[in-house]
């Protein structure tokens, strides 16, 4: 079944609707989530989504939009919850300097992206990656911190094949999610169809993101199907392969059996 390797059922967009949303996922072939968390509240309540349903599981991390929340009294919370045993991953954590400009901020930006990175690093655990506008950056701070020794995935990944190319190279793991639907997303397609399959994971980030025929609505993990037929069709494989695969890669990559 499809595995949903990046959601956000926390937000409050599925308020009026979550239990009805999540518990109607199997009849679209949905077999698997993982939640993550963006700041210390939704990683707590990923924690709470993950521990209500059998087929979720979380991860905790802080975007690096939200760092503000993180300080020496607050990072403790969570090096005390990846240690529970729903918790499969750090993230998402990364650079986003598309919305942060101010020099300043954005070297906060890469001090607890580089913490949170160590932190999965100690604990051997695998690590969601932000990475918007900051390439460069990215590649640098898991090249020195040795990425290459656990798993990464760089979570919406919205560069050139070309820097593609050189986070495989690491070792990491690409997450392709709708927009790889879309008409204008021509080096996404060309990613998405020349990568090695066993390094691509599908995901929704819903609820943004919702491919065509919906972009612009509500996401969920019912519409990955759609993702999964652009990428059968890029690649020449049967959907029913692509689901296969990229399952298997998940589970891989999260350690679950």
């Amino acid at each position: 079944m499809i595995f949903d390797t990046h959601a956000h059922y926390d937000d409050d967009k599925f308020d009026d609707d979550r239990e009805k949303v999540l518990t109607g996922l199997k009849d679209h072939g949905v077999g698997t989530v993982v939640n993550v968390g963006a700041d210390l509240k939704t990683s707590e309540n990923s924690l709470y989504l993950a521990q209500k349903y059998p087929f979720i599981y979380a991860a905790i991390g802080v975007h690096p939009s939200d760092i503000a929340c993180l300080d020496e009294d607050t990072f403790p919370w969570l090096k005390k919850h990846v240690h529970d045993p729903k918790v499969v991953a750090v993230g998402e954590i990364g650079l986003d300097y598309y919305w942060e400009k101010d020099d300043g901020v954005r070297r906060l930006q890469r001090a607890w992206f580089e913490r949170q990175f160590s932190l999965a690093y100690e604990e051997n655990m695998p690590v969601i990656i932000h990475s918007r506008e900051a390439a460069q950056d990215t590649y640098d701070i898991l090249k020195s911190l040795h990425a290459e020794d656990i798993p990464v995935v760089i979570h919406c990944f919205s560069y050139s094949e070309e820097m593609a190319e050189r986070f495989l190279d690491m070792g990491c793991y690409l997450g392709i999610g709708g927009v790889v639907t879309f008409n204008n997303a021509k080096k996404l397609k060309e990613v998405a169809k020349n990568m090695p399959i066993d390094k691509l994971l599908l995901e929704t980030d819903c609820p943004y993101l919702a491919p065509e025929p919906n972009r612009g609505k509500r996401n969920d993990s019912t519409h990955i199907n759609y993702v999964v037929d652009e990428i059968a069709a890029l690649r020449g494989m049967d959907r029913e392969e692509v689901i296969d695969i990229t399952e298997k890669n998940a589970r891989r990559f999260y350690s679950i059996g």
